[in-house]
């Protein structure tokens, strides 16, 4: 190949992976992408946003598992989180996230300040100490406290006041928020129970939404008819897996039809995920 035609073969290959990343970096600036990880018996979710912010929920109860679904969600050389957020300090949720915290560079973490006096979020709270020395940001956030990251806002609103307590059961000191991408909204709810819920529609106006993660893996003391007449989700996606406790139970899988939604499971399908526009969404799963 001639040195004319070698400039011109080469000028044509930069050309062509230039436009691959403008196609790229346009198709992502459409939508909001969340990914519920099938981690088993717990929760862990995933968002990338419009914009390619990337925000983890939780981590699940495996060590390896979130970190590995994450990996196949980005691509190789991209090795930041830009938002961590901890619900609440049980294992089932914690876990995933010290492999995450080991393999990203992670911006910005939020908990509640909830702590639980178990060797496992002792050496979870020496972790992000850790990140925290290398740059990250730590925040504990309660109800009314706001993150705005780009096109997509989250409202925190629950606890109402918590920061650095020792409480008898984490789960009632839940992380809970709602995540606005234009028309569509998303509402976590950690692992609640119907005092939570109560409290929650008593003090907010308006929380129509179109997804929620069930509380507690679709317990019976979650997910009330008060609370889903409240939210009215389109969709609810509940992250279980194998487990003794019943869960989901028949109870909140009635009150959840009965509401209207259309119900996704992890332990039957998989993988779940929502794309958002903005105003419609598409749910895809792995199964």
């Amino acid at each position: 190949m001639n040195k004319p035609v070698l400039f011109i073969f080469t000028i044509l290959i930069v050309a062509n992976i230039f436009s691959w990343f403008l196609f790229v970096k346009i198709q992502n600036e459409q939508y909001l992408k969340v990914d519920f990880f099938n981690v088993g018996q717990g929760d862990s979710i995933f968002i990338k946003t419009s914009e390619g912010y990337k925000i983890i929920i939780d981590g699940g109860p495996d060590y390896n598992i979130a970190s590995e679904k994450i990996a196949e969600q980005l691509n190789f050389w991209d090795k930041e989180i830009d938002l961590m957020i901890l619900s609440h300090p049980e294992q089932d949720h914690f876990t995933g996230l010290f492999k995450i915290l080991k393999l990203y560079k992670v911006k910005n973490i939020v908990w509640t300040g909830d702590v639980k006096d178990t060797e496992g979020f002792r050496n979870f709270q020496l972790a992000i100490k850790k990140e925290q020395a290398e740059g990250a940001k730590i925040y504990n956030l309660d109800a009314k406290d706001k993150i705005l990251i780009g096109q997509t806002q989250i409202h925190f609103l629950f606890p109402f006041s918590l920061s650095g307590q020792e409480t008898q059961s984490v789960n009632e000191n839940c992380l809970v928020f709602k995540l606005d991408f234009d028309k569509n909204s998303f509402l976590f709810t950690g692992d609640i129970g119907f005092d939570q819920e109560k409290l929650i529609i008593s003090n907010q106006e308006n929380i129509d939404i179109d997804v929620l993660k069930v509380a507690h893996h679709g317990s019976k003391y979650s997910s009330s008819s008060e609370f889903l007449k409240a939210v009215s989700p389109q969709v609810s996606v509940i992250q279980v897996g194998k487990n003794s406790y019943g869960h989901p139970a028949v109870e909140t899988l009635t009150r959840l039809i009965e509401s209207g939604s259309k119900v996704f499971r992890n332990d039957l399908i998989g993988d779940i995920q929502i794309i958002s526009d903005g105003k419609n969404l598409k749910i895809l799963s792995e199964n």
